[in-house]
């Protein structure tokens, strides 16, 4: 799937001014991870399964 075909969010923490963020996107079984200052059109993504996801953000709890 392109970078362009998903819906991507970030953190409500981040502002508004650009900066220092990440994205996310999930399709079916996978999350799709990018770093907000790169360009969409570079298509530069970080994909990992829904249960490793899972796994980190529990983490972090």
């Amino acid at each position: 799937m392109s970078a362009e075909a998903l819906q991507w969010f970030k953190s409500t923490y981040s502002g508004d001014e650009g900066g220092q963020c990440l994205e996310v996107a999930v399709s079916p079984g996978t999350v799709h991870i990018r770093d907000s200052k790169e360009a969409p059109s570079q298509d530069r993504t970080l994909c990992i399964s829904l249960v490793t996801w899972d796994v980190f953000t529990s983490s972090l709890k």
